[in-house]
């Protein structure tokens, strides 16, 4: 394998305080990684933010990477931004997808460069994703689709950690944060679809079609993350006019034009869509 470098890519609109600490820690886990820490670079893909997030990084953390978007890069444009930035410009050949919102084990960074000088190219390997107001409950070790019954769901959502998650789980898609890339799946497949999925289903869509071309994706108990759901999209949160508004706003998981898209992409036959509805 050539020699390591690895980038960590951040998209961020506005989120300051949430930006400013995830940095922060990234910086004090690499640094303990001693001489090892140069394979990382730290790639932030500021899409238009107006608070400030680009000039506090640059006063207090001037080597991170800036990719500067104007707004309408999205969740998907802002990750191809930061994937072309790393590839062509720092010379990467992995990529690891983050949020600005994820708190990592202090053993994360060791265990990726354990997975990344072990595994293959023809390999995706997704993080052990915890919720953080629930420090041992699992939101998400890897997703399965059932392009036949049209049954889209999450390993361990909302199970209490067990010794059955504390294996190799095998996935067929991922979400997207701590989900490490080698760049010969980006030059195998293409980017992520930006045109189609442009904020949600960007990273489920990318590592579905990633499993059907073949590449190999797990899901590594190795690789802990917390995630702080408080930062998410358009929450309905049991109002029927939030509910709406949810079904058909870009900034929703719950926006419904993804899903069905999503369904006539990959589902093989009419049932799946009853699963749908």
């Amino acid at each position: 394998m050539n020699e390591l470098q690895i980038a960590i890519l951040i998209p961020v609109f506005n989120g300051l305080d949430f930006t400013a600490k995830c940095i922060a820690g990234l910086n004090r886990q690499l640094l303990d990684l001693g001489r090892e820490s140069n394979i990382f670079k730290i790639v932030v893909i500021n899409d238009g933010s107006t608070d400030g997030t680009k000039e506090w990084i640059l006063n207090n953390y001037p080597d991170t990477e800036l990719v500067d978007g104007d707004g309408t890069l999205w969740w998907s444009g802002s990750i191809n931004a930061g994937c072309r930035h790393a590839f062509n410009s720092l010379g990467c050949n992995y990529v690891v997808w983050w949020n600005n919102d994820i708190e990592p084990d202090n053993e994360y960074f060791r265990n990726i460069l354990k997975i990344a000088s072990e595994t293959n190219s023809d390999t995706i390997t997704g993080s052990k994703i915890y919720f953080a107001d629930k420090p041992e409950v699992i939101w998400s070790m890897g997703g399965i689709f059932n392009t036949r019954t049209g049954e889209k769901f999450i390993t361990g959502y909302k199970e209490v950690d067990s010794e059955k998650f504390n294996k190799n789980i095998a996935a067929e898609w991922l979400p997207g944060m701590g989900t490490l890339i080698p760049r010969q799946v980006f030059e195998k497949i293409g980017f992520v679809n930006d045109k189609e999925f442009p904020q949600y289903h960007g990273d489920s869509d990318f590592t579905f079609r990633a499993h059907l071309a073949g590449i190999k994706i797990f899901v590594s108990p190795l690789l802990k993350i917390w995630n702080d759901k408080s930062n998410s999209g358009i929450l309905h949160e049991n109002s029927y006019k939030k509910l709406k508004k949810s079904l058909f706003s870009i900034k929703s998981n719950y926006h419904i034009g993804k899903d069905i898209l999503f369904y006539r992409k990959y589902a093989t036959s009419p049932i799946a869509y009853l699963s749908l509805i």
